[in-house]
């Protein structure tokens, strides 16, 4: 026990001593939090504290925050987001793996291995773009809309990307046998389809849709009465544990039947949308939402792996930037198609330019498979990491530099 007080207290501790000044410096949270991380990565490992079972705790936080997303959006207004959902959302998948597939073909790597990378890499950070944009105020925005209706997207492409990658083996690789990778944080994703492996894909499917229905009649007819009698007792705590029990029940359900927890928290969301307790799930939930969280910047921070970036820091630079603007680019451009103009196409071709938390599980995912080496992977990881180590310095040239400029036209994003 004195192991796990010790870690708290370190955890916490140097959140508290970093992020006031990283907010005060104009910063961030999100960027306070992982630099939080990075400053205690050697003394964590000195430790031998297990940084990915702490990230895999912390994830939750992407749970609850998809779920207060959830409460914030009627069915009716998600329906208004279908167009950029699936339009924008697929597109954006779409030309960002195409567009990573080739420089990758280009320095000679089989195609197998350029389209699970442009895969990897055509996701973006969900937790650290919608904390970023609703700590400024963005999401409501035409920009932030744009961002969260395509992470939505993503979040969904996960478990057919997941279906995937076992399809792309390489024979060579396959040949050698399994190699070790340096994990960087996973999230509860690879945990997916263990319960549904062994099933026709029929029933897989069958039994997927019926837990998305469940959720949803439980939601709409179930949740009222439970919370009556719940507040029948009088105690608030026991009213609080209820709100958390509604959350952990979803995410376990979507784990088993090979859905991404932080999907269902947010389908669950929207049923309760138009809720009586709307209002009180979300008082009870947020405090919860933003440790959860912090916990999970601090685990990204921790998970960079410097000697690694050092002996490499030429290549590694390199990617992460280049990653970066190729993915600015594509978000750009289509977000001229899809009508989002001015400052708030720049806050979502800047904000969603990093690689996403998802990147880790794959890159595992990816070596077990026999897709991508080792040693490539590892390479990789540092990548994913970095760019998300980079995004609030892109939310932070926007805030100072975007944004000014169309001040006058669009006072909304400034």
């Amino acid at each position: 026990m004195e192991d796990y007080l010790l870690l708290s207290f370190i955890l916490l501790g140097s959140g508290i001593a970093i992020v006031p000044i990283a907010v005060w410096l104009g910063l961030g949270s999100v960027l306070g939090f992982l630099i939080a991380g990075m400053l205690l990565g050697p003394a964590l490992t000195a430790l031998n504290v297990d940084v990915d079972s702490m990230e895999q705790f912390a994830e939750f936080g992407v749970v609850m925050m998809l779920f207060l997303i959830g409460l914030e959006l009627a069915p009716k207004k998600l329906w208004d987001l279908r167009r950029r959902l699936l339009g924008l959302g697929g597109l954006q998948l779409l030309c960002t793996t195409l567009a990573i597939m080739g420089p990758v073909m280009a320095f000679g790597q089989q195609w197998q291995v350029a389209l699970t990378i442009g895969l990897i890499f055509s996701l973006s950070s969900t937790a650290i773009v919608l904390q970023t944009l609703h700590e400024k105020g963005l999401l409501m925005g035409s920009g932030g809309q744009s961002s969260f209706s395509v992470l939505l997207m993503q979040d969904i492409a996960v478990i057919p990307i997941l279906a995937l990658l076992p399809l792309l083996a390489l024979p060579d690789l396959a040949a050698m046998g399994g190699s070790s990778v340096s994990h960087g944080p996973t999230t509860s994703t690879g945990h997916l389809l263990n319960l549904v492996l062994g099933l026709p894909g029929w029933l897989r499917a069958l039994v997927t849709l019926g837990s998305i229905i469940l959720v949803i009649v439980g939601g709409s007819y179930l949740i009222g009465p439970v919370f009556r009698y719940v507040e029948s007792a009088k105690l608030p705590e026991l009213f609080t544990a209820m709100a958390l029990t509604i959350i952990v029940g979803v995410a376990v359900l979507m784990m088993a039947v090979g859905l991404t927890p932080a999907l269902g928290a947010f389908i669950a969301g929207v049923v309760l949308a138009n809720s009586e307790y709307r209002n009180a799930l979300e008082k009870e939930i947020t405090p919860f939402k933003g440790l959860f969280l912090g916990l999970f910047f601090v685990s990204v921070g921790a998970s960079v792996n410097f000697r690694l970036m050092v002996d490499h820091i030429g290549l590694v630079v390199s990617l992460t930037l280049g990653v970066m603007i190729i993915k600015a680019l594509v978000l750009f451009v289509l977000g001229r198609l899809f009508g989002v103009s001015g400052a708030s196409n720049w806050l979502f071709a800047l904000g969603m330019a990093q690689a996403g938390e998802f990147g880790f599980v794959l890159l595992s995912f990816s070596v077990a498979t026999h897709v991508l080496s080792a040693d490539l992977a590892n390479t990789l990881i540092i990548v994913v990491a970095l760019s998300m180590v980079l995004t609030p310095l892109s939310f932070l040239f926007y805030d100072k530099v975007i944004a000014p400029r169309y001040v006058s036209s669009q006072p909304s994003e400034s």
